[in-house]
């Protein structure tokens, strides 16, 4: 089921720009600042980023454009699960973690509820309302509608309120993300606004940012959806990764520490990669090294390894980023220390 977002039943303002004149001295600020109407572009981006972000329970719907209310039942992998609180997903998740190449799923019991993006919560009686639901995320999705999870603001913040003449009528603080949405969807067409400026904000690495007018905003909300598009690339990427360690057999080909190529201590085994993130070396004297590994992703993929028994092995117990693959050659590197180096090519 693709990872969506949405508003249902709500139409999002269209992105227009609003130019205003800028000749008055506003009290508050000392000058007065671009000044939004319901139909600016800085409408729409706080709009956008104060949508309700249903992505917590995306392992369990699929959908980021709402989230399961609880309690609700659910199949996983053939399992009946009920789930009374956030705590119980952490039976999905290690039902989900037994085995890296099979196919997950999760069927949820009609009725249930969900809650969107627009903070609504509605009931869901069978697949026919939900697959609306999932289609119209499709559509916000592909028209830039859907809510931006990447951008965090900083609360509270100030609006601005001001009349058709530009002129100060008052202000607003706004103390959560509910109540930015709230007004946003609700600027009125004969009042404009702006935000009291300097705001914080937190994109989606963890960057924190001080934005300091709309365009900055702008730029914020464009950083942060390059770098969500990079932590989605990683994900995919480690998928390919799991299917490629998994339905291959490696050797040691690098172990570089300390300039020195060690991977000569390697030569005689052969690395199996067990979808139970288990790994098996096995040399031609069926002398067995037992080891785990684990896969996971932020903006880069990385290994983790961890070997036991075997003094050589321990060497590469660590975290790796995977610097490159194909689906004859991996390439890692160090995560704390880039001149350790570490390549497993396929036999």
């Amino acid at each position: 089921m693709k990872k969506l977002k949405i508003v249902t039943g709500i139409a999002l303002m269209a992105i227009l720009g609003f130019t205003s004149c800028q000749s008055e001295v506003d009290d508050v600020q000392g000058e007065n600042p671009n000044t939004n109407s319901a139909n600016s572009t800085t409408t729409t981006n706080l709009k956008r980023t104060s949508m309700y972000d249903g992505s917590f329970d995306d392992f369990l719907d699929g959908a980021s454009c709402s989230s399961i209310v609880l309690p609700a039942t659910a199949t996983v992998n053939g399992t009946k699960l009920t789930l009374f609180s956030q705590l119980d997903y952490q039976q999905v998740l290690s039902i989900f973690g037994q085995f890296n190449n099979d196919q997950d799923t999760a069927v949820l019991q009609f009725p249930f509820k969900v809650k969107l993006s627009n903070y609504t919560e509605v009931t869901v009686n069978n697949q026919t309302e939900y697959n609306a639901i999932l289609n119209a995320c499709s559509s916000a999705e592909a028209s830039s509608q859907n809510a931006i999870s990447s951008v965090n603001i900083s609360f509270p913040i100030t609006i601005l309120t001001y009349n058709l003449s530009l002129q100060q009528t008052g202000s607003i603080v706004i103390t959560s993300k509910q109540q930015l949405y709230a007004y946003m969807s609700n600027v009125s067409s004969t009042e404009l606004y702006s935000v009291n400026y300097p705001i914080s904000v937190t994109i989606a690495d963890g960057t924190k940012m001080t934005v300091s007018s709309d365009a900055e905003l702008q730029a914020a909300i464009t950083a942060s959806l390059k770098t969500e598009a990079a932590i989605a690339a990683a994900v995919e990427n480690r998928k390919k990764l799991e299917t490629i360690l998994v339905n291959g057999k490696f050797k040691v080909d690098s172990y570089i520490s300390a300039g020195v190529n060690s991977a000569t201590n390697y030569k005689d085994f052969t690395l199996d990669f067990a979808n139970n993130l288990s790994i098996t070396a096995v040399n031609l004297l069926n002398t067995t090294v037992n080891g785990t590994y684990a896969l996971s992703s932020e903006v880069d993929v990385f290994l983790k390894l961890n070997f036991s028994g075997n003094a050589s092995f321990a060497l590469l117990n660590n975290t790796w980023k995977v610097t490159s693959f194909t689906a004859s050659t991996i390439t890692l590197q160090s995560s704390t220390n880039a001149a350790v180096t570490l390549v497993f090519k396929q036999i």
